[in-house]
């Protein structure tokens, strides 16, 4: 009997001194709380991230060239400066990782002003690495006072914490090194105004086996006290919070929470720039911009990500009252039908997207959004739509020729590009199908407004295969003037389009057009293996938006085009803003850490690469989306 008590007491001992499971991240997180991040189980996490084709694909020896090389660089242009900026070593850190990790922003009082901010606050559980922790904390606060920089210690709640102060400027010292911040006046034609560095101040401390990292002392505070046990209300108890909790979060180990509401209000609580002063008439009111866009009506933003034997499950959940919608809410809804790819999709699409839209009504939703900006727009809208299209057909009516002639299907798909050049990559054979109850009707009122099209714009008329089919020039897309070293990435355009049965068909490519009005026999899309399967994972293909891409092809002609290329970062973002604010050396450095010279030939890696499909649907209450990766079966 003595030795089941002496059993008895030992293990109440233990117990008694063995920390408290530390709380789930909505527990500790305040109500208040802006955005949140975390990984509830880091080690889980990590055994499913290794489980994923891209992580498996970086990790294959037929990688090798390029990662070394890219590892090599990362460690000595970026890790190793900063390491010897700060006093740290990043290595010493990264196995601490045992539990939860979360990452978020609280209010913190913020009230939009600019004198204030939020807080930030980052959560690590080390579990039975705690010990390694604090060694480690005690070496960084030692580094830190002997190389000069500022600090401060203080006591949360009897727990002490280590303030690390530093500036703006000790990081980008460093990491403009590596990435250059896009110059403003590329032309030089003005001195670039530089602003003052900003302080930082980020308190650091350990309470337990939980690594607190934070902006705010009061805010870390209140997590000492749920931590313990205290009852100051937390994130759990924020209604919309738990709704998506319940729905989306209970069993799932990495997700991600945004208070829509709460960050849409505090922009319109901003000051803004001239106030103070009388609107000019017809000038467009920021905060009634913002209510005509709808998006008041926003409540959360909600995304988890669930791995399995199968394959990643991706949801993103925009809740949304019906009741509310307005605006970008309003216009982009849609009902729950069929948008499954037809039969006429064939199986060597690369890309497809279906959105059962409902056209006219989407049409009446954009018009009354522009009149909520500004009531002056509705002479404007009566205007142009009256007076469209009059000056090719004196009969012409905008909305009884078109907007009533829209209908409720929108088709997209794209086949793999021609060449394997990045120039090809950017424009893809592409097709769209938009459904009319009036096809003929429709096409022919899209002759009456290219009239719109900048002079001047070529139209020309043939008959193919007993259809009529139109085709304008269009005009150069912007950035058309930016061309990348491989040549020309943006240039002149046509666009063909005809009236094919309840759609009327639109492609920059003429053959992919003429391949479509043949109606040639070939194998449908939704034949695809495995495709029903993934399918179900997104909900089905009656949603009312669905999509697929063929990851496969298309990645084995980007790998080929980048490979023989050696892409510079100009040739990847020419025609984007960007592509005129980099100079040689800034292109010098992408090309010196990523060396697409070095990537495999395609086959040794093809094996990582198979499709997604995603699909998105809105009910009363919200807009969700999802997307699934199967796993490839080169792997299984």
């Amino acid at each position: 009997m003595k030795y089941l008590f002496s059993i008895f007491v030992l293990a109440v001992t233990a117990f008694a001194s063995s920390p408290a499971p530390l709380p789930p991240p909505d527990k500790l997180l305040a109500s208040d709380t802006l955005a949140v991040f975390t990984i509830t189980d880091y080690g889980k996490a990590r055994a499913d991230l290794d489980r994923w084709a891209m992580v498996k694909l970086w990790n294959d020896p037929a990688m090798r060239p390029f990662r070394d090389k890219f590892m090599t660089k990362l460690k000595d242009d970026l890790v190793v400066p900063l390491e010897r900026e700060f006093g740290v070593k990043f290595a010493d850190y990264k196995d601490l990782c045992q539990g939860q990790v979360t990452l978020a922003i609280t209010r913190n009082g913020w009230e939009g002003k600019p004198e204030q901010s939020p807080a930030f606050v980052l959560l690590v559980d080390t579990r039975e690495k705690s010990p390694l922790l604090k060694t480690n904390l005690a070496m960084l606060r030692h580094k830190w006072i002997d190389s000069g920089k500022q600090f401060k210690a203080e006591k949360i709640r009897d727990i002490e914490f280590s303030t690390f102060i530093f500036s703006s400027e000790d990081i980008s010292k460093t990491t403009e090194k590596v990435l250059p911040a896009p110059k403003k006046n590329p032309d030089k034609t003005e001195p670039e105004e530089k602003k003052p560095p900003k302080k930082h101040e980020w308190l650091v401390g350990q309470s337990e086996s939980l690594l607190i990292v934070g902006t705010s002392a009061k805010e870390i505070e209140k997590i000492l006290i749920r931590q313990s046990g205290g009852t100051l209300p937390s994130l759990s108890e924020h209604g919309p919070f738990a709704a998506n909790y319940a729905s989306l979060f209970r069993d799932s180990t990495t997700w991600g929470w945004v208070d829509l509401k709460a960050l849409v209000d505090l922009s319109l609580k901003a000051p803004r720039k001239g106030e103070d002063e009388a609107t000019p008439q017809g000038a467009i009111n920021p905060d009634k911009v913002v209510s005509a866009l709808g998006l008041g009506s926003l409540q959360t933003l909600a995304v988890n990500l669930k791995d399995s034997n199968e394959g990643c499950l991706l949801t993103l959940a925009v809740s949304s009252p019906e009741s509310t919608r307005k605006g970008i809410t309003r216009i982009v809804s849609y009902e729950a039908r069929d948008a499954g790819p037809p039969p006429f999709v064939p199986a060597d699409a690369v890309k497809f997207t279906r959105w059962r839209i409902d056209l006219p009504k989407a049409w009446a939703a954009l018009e009354a959004t522009l009149v909520d900006m500004n009531p002056a727009y509705a002479g404007l809208i009566k205007l142009f739509v009256d007076n469209a299209g009059k000056d090719k057909d004196p009969e012409f009516d905008l909305r009884k020729n078109l907007v009533a002639n829209l209908g409720d299907d929108l088709i997209i798909w794209e086949k793999k590009p021609k060449d394997t050049t990045l120039a090809a990559v950017d424009r893809p054979p592409t097709i769209y199908l938009l459904s009319s109850p009036r096809a003929e009707q429709m096409a022919g009122a899209i002759k009456s407004l290219t009239a719109f099209l900048p002079q001047p714009s070529k139209f020309k008329e043939r008959e193919f295969l007993g259809r009529r089919v139109c085709t304008v020039d269009l005009p150069a897309a912007a950035g058309a003037s930016g061309a990348g070293k491989t040549g020309p990435r943006m240039g002149e355009r046509t666009l063909s389009y005809a009236a094919s049965g309840s759609y009327v068909v639109f492609s920059t490519d003429q053959a992919l057009l003429e391949e479509y009005l043949r109606a040639a026999d070939a194998r449908p899309l939704r034949e695809t293996p495995g495709f029903a399967q993934a399918a179900e994972k997104v909900g089905g293909t009656g949603t009312g938006l669905f999509g697929f891409e063929n990851q496969a092809e298309n990645w084995r002609v980007m790998f080929e085009a980048l490979k023989k290329e050696s892409a510079s970062i100009e040739d990847l973002i020419s025609g984007s803003r960007l592509a005129g604010k980099l100079d040689t050396e800034e292109d010098k450095k992408f090309k010196e850490w990523f060396d697409f010279s070095l990537l495999p030939d395609f086959d040794q890696v093809a094996k990582y690469f198979y499709y997604t499909v995603f699909a998105g649907t809105v009910t009363t209450d919200a807009m969700t989306f999802k997307w699934f990766s199967p796993n490839p079966p080169g792997l299984k």
